[in-house]
């Protein structure tokens, strides 16, 4: 199928984040701190409950971000296995975070390529291994109208 780009550009609009991924830990202090000190996210908020985290929230700096907390077996129908995770990360500066986590001995599941759609980008596990990809891509513009702003 082709697409006339200039038309198709014309009638889409570019989307801000509003889907937050959420995921579980064993360990979530330390997996917070895997992905605050080692990765890059931002620690925008941790609100813990004993040695427990009831919830954070950690932002990426190009936009975006992820919701954890301690795995809670018991919190049915909400609980999440650690581990079990996978998520896209967008970066324009995909080679630079490909070589830093390399050199600090991150885990790398696919090593950085160059796509046939496009994107560059690889893959590594955390610690409590969770699958995230990053890369170039960042998806299609909605289609004209296709985004509510009712708020």
């Amino acid at each position: 199928m082709t697409t006339n780009t200039t038309a198709t550009q014309a009638t889409q609009q570019q989307r801000s984040p509003s889907v937050w991924p959420t995921l579980q830990a064993h360990d979530a202090p330390a997996l917070i701190d895997f992905l605050v000190d080692t990765v890059g996210f931002l620690r925008t908020a941790v609100y813990e409950d004993g040695d427990q985290v009831a919830h954070a929230q950690l932002d990426w700096p190009e936009g975006g971000g992820i919701m954890l907390g301690s795995y809670a077996p018991d919190s049915k129908p909400w609980s999440l296995q650690p581990g079990t995770f996978g998520a896209y990360v967008v970066t324009d500066r995909v080679d630079d975070l490909y070589e830093k986590l390399r050199a600090a001995g991150v885990k790398i599941l696919r090593e950085i390529e160059d796509q046939p759609y496009g994107s560059r980008e690889f893959q590594i596990a955390d610690p409590e291994g969770n699958r995230w990809s990053f890369g170039t891509y960042r998806g299609e513009p909605c289609p004209a109208g296709a985004v509510d702003d009712r708020n």
